[in-house]
This record gives structure tokens, sequence and C-alpha cells, in this order.
């Protein structure tokens, strides 16, 4: 990465970035997470929640619900670092409850207790542009 990018990877306190809606879009995202969370310097263990929390997220918009959907995470420092990961989407799949992209077979269903389980705090945001899963994670 260049000097100058690596500067701004530094000093922003938020990246957001669409999401594509197909299958691979986990891993090319979280390629792109990785990067920004170790330009600012977050602890390993941090940043291996963070991508575990992200990649659920991101699976959840991707296989349930309707398109478009965004990534946006930020970093809070104020004497503690707490990293806050919001995945926004338009809303429930379509009628009938069939995922938008057949998820892997086997595992279904776990993804949400992950995220419970991993952040200091969590929830769902219902407004007039669809759904946000946020998660925060507290630097130990």
């Amino acid at each position: 990465m260049t000097p100058q990018l690596d500067a701004v990877f530094r000093e922003a306190a938020e990246q957001v970035w669409p999401l594509p809606h197909l299958p691979g879009a986990v891993s090319v995202v979280r390629r792109r997470a990785r990067a920004v969370l170790a330009h600012w310097n977050l602890a390993p263990d941090l940043a291996e929640d963070a991508l575990l929390v992200i990649s659920e997220l991101i699976t959840n918009a991707v296989a349930h619900a309707r398109p478009p959907a965004v990534l946006r995470l930020s970093r809070i420092v104020d004497g503690r670092t707490t990293l806050r990961i919001e995945v926004t989407d338009a809303g429930p799949a379509a009628a009938g409850g069939r995922p938008v992209v057949e998820p892997y077979p086997g595992e279904c269903g776990r993804g949400l207790g992950i995220v419970t389980a991993l952040a200091t705090r969590c929830g769902t945001d219902v407004h007039a542009g669809g759904v946000t899963r946020w998660a925060e994670l507290l630097a130990a």
C-alpha cells in the first residue's frame, strides 16, 4: 500500500463499502476489511473477532435480504477503542422465505448467535431504507 493510502486508512474513523450481492462477496469484503483493521492498528484478537462478525453480517445480508447492501466500519477512540460494524440491506428477501443466494448446506443458522457472543453490544434497526444489523466490539 502506498504511503498516501496508508495515511488515509490510519486517520479515517469510518469506511463504507457497497456489498456485491454474490456468494463471493464475503471473501472480497473480508480482505478489504482486514486491510483497514490492520491500518487502524487494532489488537489482533479484536481484528479477528471483527472479521468474523463482518463475515456473518455480510453473509446474512447476501443470503437473506434484498440488495443493495452496504458495510460501514467505524472506529471510535475515547479512552478505549470501540469498533462498530453495520450492514444495511433493503430488507427481507422475497415472499416464501427462500434465500436470495443459496448458502452452503449445513452452514446455516448460527451467524447471529456468533455475532451476539462476540459483540459487546449488538442489535437490529428497521427503518424506511431497510434493515441495519450492527455490532460493537470493545478492545480489551
